[in-house]
């Protein structure tokens, strides 16, 4: 079955739950920065995402730079974003 994408009214309704995620530039992701106290704290929390996405079968695009973590949650089986990726966010929001 293929995986719906969000409309712009539900995208709203998301974000406004959604403490620290932003819509990207071209509407069709959400994006959050994390800064952590020193690498390995930030490497820590990627691990545990890793952990979760594996479990959800959903993979974040992320990038680190020393003790900062950039994550985009997006579905590109929708082109866009979808309900996977707001409970991903909702997933990484529990970690912290």
């Amino acid at each position: 079955m293929p995986i719906a994408r969000l409309t712009d009214d539900e995208c709203r309704a998301a974000l406004a739950e959604l403490t620290g995620w932003t819509l990207r530039g071209d509407g069709l992701a959400i994006v959050r920065d994390f800064t952590f106290a020193d690498f390995s704290r930030a490497f820590a929390f990627i691990t545990r995402v890793a952990l979760l996405a594996e479990r959800a079968d959903h993979h974040p695009e992320w990038s680190n730079v020393c003790n900062r973590v950039h994550v985009t949650l997006t579905t590109h089986d929708a082109g866009g974003l979808s309900r996977r990726d707001v409970a991903m966010a909702r997933a990484i929001g529990k970690l912290l």
